[in-house]
């Protein structure tokens, strides 16, 4: 078995230290699922699996032969490069061999009678069958087109930043290495796409390392996580549910322990109040006692935090309405006399193919494009807040809560109290003593929090969201989502998000391009469910299967073993619901033993699905018996 060993690693950014002294391994066939805050250092931890970076120290331990792929988040590729170039371009022995084989290919047309170079190319076709690369050369252009990609002969810099991720995530994808690593594979990806990329990873032989923050992909995908929090690294069996199932056990028992800390925190608070007279080598232990007690404790209590919802400004009943509107660039037409009646309240999500207009349709109701023909009622009182693609002119060299005050010193929640930026700050996953840093300093993912929080402090009443999951980590999203349940204004979000899209909006616009746009009352999953319902062809039954049906079936007799069966069935189902009912007592009593509680709640899992074929059986039995 083929297995990659991650030993002590350690690694810091400038200042900051991502983890410290980590250690995993990833076996065949493992598919495992790295989730954390954005800025914990998921994709730095990629990089360094992939032998793209250095750790400060620890080893990366793999077998000789061991090869890795690796599809990073913003790829680097040739612009004057073809696709098909591109998707070729890699190190791996066979893109190599494919590169050969063709450059060989075109000599020989150039000098059909050269003898060497004919030799040449029939060893390269040997090699070519013995390693499959005829297929890899056919399963380059399917994945491709699969993915969205038809033109193999355009220039990557001709390409579109999703075009140029979608390239090399194919380019990934062909060389079928022991280990793909994939940072946020679905970013720009419309749910086709998605729906195919589940579906090729389920059917891949090696092993798998990803970062996502699609939790439903993660969810089909994974059958392992790993959590990255405070520089440490947590290990979980099972999928994106069977972590959130683990997780939650893990935090009450460590809010047992929590809860003892705030006592003895209440005990010192106490003390230090009072003043130690003497500095006594006791006394300095006490006191630095309760300056870790103190640091111990600041997550919680920024955790308590997480309930408070904004007000926002008062909406009149007028919001958004489009009159016979239309919007064309060139031959593409985006709207074709399209109305649309947006009303306080109303949760609309913006799905469709890539390219075919959602982002000109949430601009043209932000005012930022505007209308060929036809008219836009805004009402008086909408005050809009839109998160883009792209985040604004950031000054980076300006402190994080400087930025944010720039908007609002403090803002007002729902039940009249007042928030200051800090505990904003704090809300979304910004500790405390991270406030001050230059936001030159913070990753990727971090700016774009930053920004999504700085839009909300506006307290706006109408939120418009352009694929506001693409670089946000799943805490964010969870934090996020939370605010716009509780959220009273309109929320209208362009997103290829199904998680996301079925927790935030109850309708749809169906942005089908030529200016062909659908609406559907009900949530993405639902949708989708109707749309294969619709799409899967009716199958006419035979006269004779109908006439069968309308005969009156024979009661059939329970066999031998049916009645053995029956006989012993209710004291099975008994004994499983018995042991179930152990089992969630065992957990409970697990304390600290997270170990022990995964195995519990894994044999939890394989009881369940017993029970559920027992409960299956006990009812067919019990016709028969009827």
């Amino acid at each position: 078995m083929k297995v990659i060993s991650i030993e002590n690693v350690t690694k810091t950014y400038g200042e900051k230290e991502l983890f410290n002294d980590i250690s995993f391994t990833i076996a065949e066939k493992e598919r495992v699922g790295l989730i954390g805050v954005n800025g914990t250092g998921k994709s730095s931890l990629l990089k360094i699996v992939a032998g793209v970076d250095l750790p400060d120290s620890g080893e990366i331990v793999k077998p000789k032969e061991y090869s890795i792929s690796y599809s990073e988040q913003e790829p680097d590729l040739d612009p004057n490069m073809t696709v098909l170039e591109q998707v070729f371009a890699g190190e791996a022995p066979i893109l190599v061999l494919l590169r050969d084989y063709e450059r060989t290919l075109l000599q020989l047309n150039n000098a059909p009678n050269d003898q060497a170079i004919q030799e040449k190319l029939f060893e390269l076709q040997k090699r070519m069958d013995s390693q499959n690369a005829w297929d890899a050369s056919t399963n380059a252009k399917s994945i491709l087109t699969k993915l969205g990609i038809e033109d193999f002969d355009k220039k990557i810099g001709e390409l579109s930043g999703g075009q140029k991720k979608r390239v090399a995530l194919a380019q990934s994808l062909i060389q079928s290495p022991d280990l793909l690593i994939l940072d946020e594979p679905t970013n720009h990806l419309d749910y086709e796409s998605v729906k195919w990329l589940e579906e090729y990873l389920g059917r891949y032989q090696g092993a798998l390392l990803l970062v996502t923050h699609d939790r439903y992909f993660l969810d089909r995908v994974t059958n392992r996580m790993f959590e990255l929090e405070g520089g440490k690294l947590y290990s979980y069996k099972g999928n994106y549910a069977a972590f959130l199932e683990a997780k939650a056990i893990r935090e009450e028992n460590e809010a047992a322990t929590i809860e003892k800390q705030q006592n003895l925190y209440r005990r010192e608070l106490e003390w230090i109040r009072r003043g130690a007279k003497a500095r006594t080598t006791k006394q300095k232990a006490r006191i630095q006692r309760f300056d870790s007690l103190d640091n111990q404790l600041a997550n919680v209590k920024a955790a308590e935090k997480l309930d408070m919802s904004l007000s926002g400004s008062r909406l009149g009943k007028q919001v958004f309405e489009l009159k016979n509107a239309s919007k064309s660039y060139g031959d593409q037409v985006i709207l074709d006399s399209y109305d649309l009646l947006v009303k306080p309240g109303d949760r609309y999500g913006i799905i469709g193919k890539n390219g075919a207009g959602k982002s000109t349709l949430l601009n043209i109701l932000a005012g930022k494009i505007p209308l060929d023909s036809g008219e836009i009622n805004i009402g008086q009182t909408v005050k809009v807040a839109y998160y883009t693609q792209e985040s604004e002119d950031m000054d980076e060299n300006k402190r994080m809560i400087e930025y944010l005050k720039e908007t609002a010193q403090v803002v007002e929640t729902s039940d009249g109290k007042t928030i200051s930026a800090a505990q904003m700050l704090e809300r979304f996953l910004f500790p405390s003593y991270t406030h001050g840093t230059p936001i030159r300093k913070l990753s990727g993912g971090e700016k774009r929090r930053l920004y999504l929080l700085k839009i909300l402090m506006s307290e706006p009443n109408v939120l418009l969201l352009d694929e506001p999951t693409n670089n946000l980590d799943t805490q964010t999203l969870t934090v996020l989502e939370d605010y716009l349940e509780d959220f009273a204004g309109v929320v209208i979000t362009v997103s290829h998000d199904r998680y996301f899209l079925d927790k935030v909006a109850d309708q749809l616009i169906i942005v089908n391009g030529n200016g062909q746009i659908d609406s559907y009352y009900g949530n993405y999953t639902e949708y989708l469910e109707t749309a294969a319902k619709a799409a899967a062809p009716v199958k006419e039954k035979p006269a004779q299967s109908v006439r069968q049906e309308r005969e009156k079936p024979k009661k059939k007799k329970l066999s031998y073993n049916e009645q053995r069966e029956w006989d012993g069935i209710e004291d099975k189902i008994a004994e499983a619901e018995g042991r179930l009912e152990e089992i969630a007592k065992e957990i409970a009593e697990t304390g600290s033993d997270f170990e022990k509680a995964q195995k519990l709640m894994e044999e939890e899992t394989q009881l369940n699905e017993h029970l559920e074929h027992l409960i299956e059986r006990w009812t067919y039995l019990s016709e028969l018996v009827e």
